[in-house]
Formats: C-alpha cells, structure tokens, sequence
C-alpha cells in the first residue's frame, strides 16, 4: 500500500450491499492512514489511528467524515447511528480476531 493506491471494498449497511473504491490519501506506517472514497454512493473519509497502550497493546481508532448528498442527506442522522453500529461490531470481529479468539 502506499500514496494514490486504490482499494475495493463492499460493505453491507442497512440491510444493502455498497462498494466504494478509496484511494490512500496520507501514510504513515504504523500510526496513521487516510482514505477517501474515489468512487462509491456518497463521498467518504476513513482515518485509522494506531498508538501505543499499555501492556505492549495498540490502540486503534477509526473515523469516518462525510458529506452526504440527495436523499443521504435526508437520513444522514440515522445513518450515522447505523454506521456507528456497524463499525462497532466491525471493530469487535476484528479485535477478536488479531486476539484468536473464536467468532461465535
């Protein structure tokens, strides 16, 4: 990965299936990424934070900045509860995950 690299991603949100392609806007190994959706249902910033915790742990946290237009600006409060939400069970697999533990 690095600057202007593009990823494809699909996602299931609100009971629908989206797929935006972000383009890596800033890089920093270890510490922080910043993607912006290149293409994709409505403009969207994603940046990943990784820092040291306690115990040898890493602490990572995720925002995501939009600005929704038409109709998504319409429901933008409740989508953004239902990003949240996701993003939150999201977080937990992944977490479980890197921890090994069982998804059941």
């Amino acid at each position: 990965m690095k600057l202007g690299s593009k990823l494809k991603f699909t996602a299931k949100f609100l009971g629908r299936r989206l797929t935006y392609v972000y383009e890596v806007r800033e890089l920093i190994a270890g510490q922080r990424l910043v993607m912006r959706t290149a293409q994709g249902p409505f403009p969207m910033e994603t940046t990943y934070l990784w820092e040291p915790a306690e115990h040898g742990a890493t602490r990572m946290t995720l925002r995501n900045r939009g600005e929704p237009t038409g109709f998504s600006r319409l429901a933008a409060p409740l989508m953004a509860s239902a990003m949240r939400r996701a993003n939150e069970k999201d977080l937990r697999m992944l977490k479980a995950q890197l921890e090994g533990e069982s998804q059941t």
